[in-house]
Order: structure tokens, then C-alpha cells, then sequence
């Protein structure tokens, strides 16, 4: 009897979504930072329905990440997050901007399954005594990095983080935009934290045409922690918006080196 893995059976298939690396443990150190910039800018690279809290931030972390894929298996990748603190329909969350990834085993699943924005990146994660830090590239440029000094361990904690993304189809034909309506999806981030340590650092956006970070700079930093855990990751569907509410950003996905953007007036 011969054998062919492009097929699955039905049981295989519900097997493979109960280990799907999205909704499994992982054991996490993260340095987590927040920072002011502008807040025009804040608002403006946010899609509706969306909205910028209060006092909007900027939210940044760099991950390294074991996913405990079976007691067997265990697969380390490194990660980031760079978006906006924003809420909807009353519940506080983080708009993802992008998110770098080190594999494409991490990137592929989280896009299709709920559309986050990921690309592949290289991410060196390291820790040496006191000292924490990580460094992302992409396309050779070192465009997002954070570097600090770690201090006493302040105690365990846990608690729920939500992420928001657009999951979205490009149209197939060059008449339409979208072959569906684009998809508003909330994430579910339950961290449970063993250690959790303020960081007395720098966190430094370097220009870059592909990943334009440094188009949101750091005016102030609120907030720099290294944190010691676990997180398990799922999503929601909330609705689904208009497509020219998510077309003026769709582009960030993707490389886009020619890219004018647009004149914001700060103030």
C-alpha cells in the first residue's frame, strides 16, 4: 500500500488542529517595552473601527519562544510585536502593526488562521547575567533593537492581553479590492508570569524602507520589563469591516520599498 501525505483523513485533520503550534503552552522570556510618540501619528495608522485609547502608546516585545509542540517536541523561534494600544467595543487591546517571526512554521499559521501581520525576520534574543537584549533585521537592516539593564525580580503575575488584526483576502481579479469582506479578529494572550523585572534600557527604531518603524519615534519610554513565563495564544471573530477601511493599510503586510506614505501634521 502505498502512501501520500498531500491528504489527510477527517480524523487526522481534527488531530492536527488540537496541536496546532496558535493554541498550544509556551514557555516565554519577552522584554516588553511601551513609549510615547506623537499621538497624530498614533491615530493615524490605525484602521476603523478601531480607536486609540486614552493615553495611546506605543507597544513593543521581543520574544524568544519554546512551543511545546508534544513532550517529544520542542520548537524555539524568536519573535516580536510592534503596534498601538487601541480598544473596541469597550475592551482594551494592541493593534498589530507587524509582527516580525524568525520561521516560516510561525509566520504562515497566524496569518492564515487570523490574519496577524507577520513576516520572516531575524531575531538575536540574549541574556547574559544582568543584561538583556534583542536585535530584529530584516532585508540585512537592523531596523528594531532594545538593550538594558535588568533589575530585582518583582514576583509572578498573570493575566489576559488582547491583540487586534484584520484577516483579509487580496481579490483574485484587478477590478475588485477583496474577494470578501475583510474580518476584524481579536486575540486572546493568556500570559502566566514565574518572574517579572523592570529594565533600565534603550529601545532604538533604525530606519528601514521595508519595515518603516522609525516613522513612529520614541519620545519617551513608559515602561521596559523582562518577563519569565508561559503564554497560550487563541482568537475571535468580531465582525467584519468595509474593505476601504483596511485598504490604506493592507500594504504594511508586505514589502513595499517604494512607498511615499502620507503627511501627517503632528503637533
Amino acid at each position: 500500500m502505498a502512501r501520500l501525505r498531500y491528504v489527510k483523513t477527517l480524523d487526522q485533520v481534527k488531530q492536527a488542529r488540537e496541536t496546532n503550534p496558535e493554541f498550544l503552552n509556551s514557555t516565554v522570556q519577552s522584554i516588553r517595552c511601551r513609549y510615547e510618540t506623537d499621538p497624530d501619528l498614533l491615530r493615524a495608522v490605525v484602521p476603523k473601527p478601531l480607536e486609540v485609547t486614552t493615553d495611546p502608546e506605543m507597544c513593543v516585545t521581543f520574544s524568544h519562544v519554546a512551543m511545546h509542540i508534544t513532550p517529544e517536541l520542542t520548537i524555539e523561534i524568536g519573535s516580536g510585536i510592534f503596534g498601538v494600544t487601541v480598544t473596541y467595543d469597550g475592551v482594551e487591546g494592541i493593534y498589530l502593526v507587524t509582527m516580525p517571526m524568525t520561521t516560516e512554521q510561525a509566520v504562515v499559521p497566524g496569518r492564515e488562521t487570523f490574519g496577524e501581520p507577520k513576516k520572516i525576520a531575524q531575531i538575536e534574543f540574549e541574556k547574559s547575567g544582568d543584561t538583556v537584549g534583542c536585535t530584529i533585521s530584516r532585508m540585512g537592516i537592523p531596523y528594531l533593537a532594545v538593550k538594558g539593564t535588568i533589575g530585582a525580580d518583582t514576583g509572578a503575575r498573570s493575566f489576559t492581553e488582547h491583540g487586534y488584526c484584520y484577516k483579509a483576502l487580496p481579490a483574485c481579479e484587478k477590478t475588485r479590492d477583496f474577494d470578501v469582506d475583510p474580518i476584524l479578529v481579536r486575540l486572546d494572550w493568556k500570559h502566566d508570569q514565574s518572574a517579572v523585572h523592570p529594565v533600565e534600557g534603550e529601545l532604538v527604531l533604525t530606519e528601514s524602507p521595508f519595515d518603516p518603524v522609525a516613522d513612529l519615534p520614541v519620545r519617551r519610554i513608559t515602561r521596559m520589563e523582562y518577563e519569565v513565563g508561559q503564554t497560550e495564544s487563541n482568537g475571535q471573530v468580531l465582525r467584519t469591516v468595509p474593505g476601504e477601511w483596511l485598504l490604506p493599510f493592507l500594504h504594511q503586510r508586505y514589502d513595499d520599498p517604494g512607498n511615499p506614505g502620507i503627511e501627517v501634521a503632528t503637533s
